[in-house]
């Protein structure tokens, strides 16, 4: 090799790993005294979705609600793009579907994802509100009210209202339940949108799903990433 192919070599710069969209240190929570979960250590790059496995109280929905905030941990930190999270960062960057939908009874589908755009500064018009519904199987139902839909249905609207969040990063609390065949297919194939468009998922859930395509790990919160 000459000395010009050398230099050119060297001159090449080198390319930094991308920075993780979430990265936890010894997260851990703890009530009365009991442990709920952790420490754990978590990395989870864009793109990829990350299951959390594990039977009823080995802390899933905790976790979960730890990184939405609407847990304090114990110990340790959560770091999202770089950044602790606190609440401005955590508004604009985590969508949080927990067991309940988040949306008013009282107020019709469409209504709903229009507050819900209002409040997370996403496109509140009709037409994208009208296919956020047809999307997940609600075309039809803009006019009705959530209390008069079923659990599934209610499961699907609490979908559109997600899918609606600008943020990177979702946070899926059992996002099957309540669904039949078809809306499990759904469910798979949002997450597999988001995390292709650069975003990430953690997904909990009883193990009883196959997971969704694209980049997937395991948390099993009884025996560590996998």
């Amino acid at each position: 090799m000459d000395g010009s192919a050398a230099r050119s070599i060297a001159s090449v710069p080198m390319t930094a790993p991308p920075e993780p969209l979430l990265l936890a240190k010894g997260l851990s929570y703890h009530r009365n005294q009991d442990r709920v979960f952790g420490p754990l250590d978590l990395v989870v790059p864009a793109g990829e979705a990350l299951l959390v496995l594990g039977g009823n109280g080995t802390g899933k929905t905790t976790l979960l609600r730890v990184l939405a905030g609407l847990l304090e941990a114990t110990a340790g930190e959560a770091i999202l793009l770089g950044r602790p999270v606190d609440t401005d960062h955590r508004a604009r960057e985590v969508a949080y579907l927990g067991h309940r939908h988040g949306h008013k009874a009282e107020l019709a589908a469409l209504d709903n994802l229009r507050h819900a755009a209002a409040l997370h500064g996403a496109d509140g018009r009709t037409a994208t509100l009208e296919a956020a519904l047809a999307a997940v199987g609600l075309a039809g139902y803009e006019d009705t009210v959530a209390a008069r839909m079923s659990a599934g249905q209610n499961k699907r609207l609490a979908l559109a209202r997600l899918s609606l969040h600008p943020g990177r990063l979702w946070l899926m609390d059992e996002p099957y339940a309540n669904l039949d065949l078809e809306g499990i297919a759904l469910v798979d194939r949002m997450i597999a949108a988001h995390t292709g468009r650069g975003g990430a998922a953690l997904v909990t859930t009883h193990g009883a799903y196959a997971a969704p395509p694209g980049r997937v790990r395991t948390l099993a919160l009884d025996g560590g990433v996998r």
